[in-house]
């Protein structure tokens, strides 16, 4: 197989958090040896999520085995995934904005035969769905964990506690017409096919605050491993929880 050097498009600040999480991850389970040291380790994990290169790529260019590359990769994920913050955690954040902007964007996966639990109907594709919560300035704030794309958006949204946690805080919540039905902290546009004048423009102005969500939603698949899933669907949510604390490390 033939080999060449290639570049990531991050910042040597996110390789430094992450050597650093995994030195003393390691010092902390008494690591004596490895194929590869921390820093290259590290290297290879951002290449995986960044890059989405995959294991058999990332074996040939690292010069160790896919088994390797598997166990290398499993092990940084569940060390970050055990780093980010809870909903709880994450409202202290949220509190100190204006508002928040709720959306739901679908993560693609390949398992086709896993049949209707992951198919959205809205999307038309198979996938995980995924609640986002973002700043006034399109800022990805929190992300939650993955469920199969079949679930609805609000089901979804209640089922993580956003609601609930939201209306406790008194934070306002812009969101899309899939949230209709939320209750006092969220605002959704008026829907129907005539709508009065100042409900048009009502929409509007709702229409040019929620789209700022797509900044977040742009922050999460440009790790290119989210655009396309090819791995356990029980791993994903894992995945979505690494990149959240390696963007919000890189801020």
């Amino acid at each position: 197989m033939l080999v060449y050097p290639s570049s990531i498009d991050l910042s040597s600040r996110i390789l430094r958090f992450l050597t650093t999480r995994l030195r003393a991850r390691q010092r902390e389970i008494g690591t004596r040896w490895r194929r590869l040291p921390v820093g290259r380790q590290a290297l290879l994990v951002l290449a995986h999520l960044r890059c989405g290169d995959t294991y058999a790529r990332l074996a040939a260019g690292f010069g160790i085995g896919v088994a390797t590359v598997y166990r290398y990769i499993r092990e940084v994920l569940d060390l970050l995934a055990a780093a980010t913050p809870a909903l709880t955690e994450a409202m202290k954040t949220v509190w100190a904005k204006a508002f928040v902007i709720l959306d739901g964007p679908l993560l693609s996966i390949d398992r086709i035969a896993a049949g209707t639990p992951y198919y959205a109907g809205k999307h038309k594709r198979h996938g995980m769905n995924v609640q986002v919560l973002t700043d006034p300035s399109g800022r990805l704030l929190w992300a939650s964990p993955a469920l199969p794309g079949s679930t609805h958006d609000l089901t979804a949204a209640r089922r993580h506690g956003i609601i609930d946690v939201l209306a406790e805080a008194d934070v306002k919540c812009w969101a899309d017409k899939a949230y209709q039905g939320a209750g006092r902290p969220v605002r959704v546009p008026f829907r129907g096919p005539r709508l009065k004048r100042w409900k048009q423009r009502h929409s509007s102005t709702h229409a040019k605050i929620r789209c700022l969500s797509e900044q977040a939603i742009a922050t999460l698949k440009g790790w290119r491993l989210l655009r396309k899933l090819r791995c356990s669907t029980n791993r994903i949510t894992n995945i979505v929880k690494a990149v959240v604390v390696l963007h919000h490390a890189s801020t």
